[in-house]
């Protein structure tokens, strides 16, 4: 959903050594198969339908700024230092001569410096731009910039399909930064297994959402992430039979074939993979917003009994009409959960 990284999420770090195998054979036998389907009918396009949970972890390409603050100077007078200088959204890639690509190493750059007086290297949306500051002194050789920052995101949502290739598209939509509103400019992603907890039941003005458990540690990482667009995450599964052992490819729809009426998504509200019933509403193929061209309704007794509808943590689940792949869920809307928004997947296919 559009609230995406409000979700509560357990993180649990844990140490595990765990041997697989067996995984190269079964992916290369799913890459053959749905080969295999491709070749004998060359204008289809194919792709398995995912609806499994995934945690996200993203790192930002640099640091970030989400806004700035007055500090107290060796002499207790404040100062703002950063004001009208850097905005919010921009993303700070160097301080002087020494590159900057995550928190860390501002902090450690702002820490070394011998003198107030420094360059800030800025990517403000497509052009680098050069900022002069002066920092304040909190203490004996102690700097402060006062700028709030952040360098990554993490969340839960829902994987959209696969490809032969083994790449993914997840979400339907891209990842904003809370504060800003921005998309968040990545540099690398990492993809993790997940297991839900909880659900949260969607309400009139109250969306709900979906509880997991994400444990950041080698052995549960199933992927990379190296897009973020507003057609939603993409990146390369490594771990297809985690996923999708066992799984069938389908047709994707033209845009022209899709219609109002009966469909089904794809999710995993109590730990596996079901289908349920819903309406396609209404079809705007022209909408601006490239995400929400479809409009659906949840009518599925089972889904609305234990979710109230769309809740958060859905964004991504594959919607299917007539056999085929037409879309995923995008949205909820918040006065009425048992509606919301999804994307065509022809629209979502385009950045592969």
């Amino acid at each position: 959903m559009c609230k995406f990284w409000y979700r509560r999420i357990l993180i649990m770090i844990l140490v595990l050594s765990v041997s697989v195998g067996g995984s190269y054979c079964l992916l290369q036998l799913q890459q053959s198969n749905l080969e295999r389907e491709v070749a004998a009918e060359p204008s289809e396009t194919m792709v398995i339908p995912g609806g499994m949970p995934v945690g996200i972890y993203l790192e930002t390409d640099g640091v970030m700024v989400l806004g700035t603050e007055a500090v107290e100077d060796k002499d207790g007078e404040k100062h703002e230092p950063a004001a009208h200088l850097v905005k919010e959204g921009d993303y700070i890639v160097g301080v002087g001569d020494n590159e900057i690509r995550n928190k860390s190493e501002l902090i450690a750059a702002v820490k070394s410096l011998e003198q107030p007086e420094i360059v800030l290297k800025v990517r403000r949306k497509n052009q680098k731009i050069n900022i002069r500051m002066r920092a304040v002194e909190c203490s004996v050789d102690d700097y402060k910039l006062g700028i709030w920052v952040r360098d990554n995101a993490q969340g839960l949502g829902t994987i959209t399909y696969l490809t032969a290739d083994s790449t993914f598209g997840a979400l339907g939509h891209g990842i904003h930064d809370t504060d800003t509103g921005e998309l968040l400019k990545i540099s690398r992603g990492v993809l993790y297994s997940t297991s839900i907890q909880d659900v949260q039941k969607g309400t009139e003005g109250y969306p709900g959402g979906m509880e997991g458990i994400i444990v950041y540690n080698s052995y549960n990482m199933l992927g990379s992430i190296t897009e973020n667009t507003e057609q939603g995450i993409y990146g390369e599964l490594d771990r297809v039979d985690t996923l999708f052992r066992n799984a069938e490819p389908v047709k994707v729809a033209r845009k022209d074939e899709i219609e109002e009426g009966n469909a089904l998504i794809r999710c995993a509200v109590d730990g596996c993979v079901k289908e349920y019933h819903v309406q396609i509403t209404e079809i705007d193929r022209k909408a601006s917003e490239i995400n929400k061209r479809l409009e659906i309704a949840v009518t599925d007794p089972e889904l609305l009994d234990k979710t109230g509808g769309i809740v958060q943590g859905m964004s991504g689940s594959p919607i299917l009409q007539n056999g085929k792949l037409v879309g995923a869920v995008t949205h909820v809307f918040v006065n009425s959960p048992t509606k919301g928004y999804g994307i065509i997947l022809e629209d979502m296919l385009k950045k592969q």
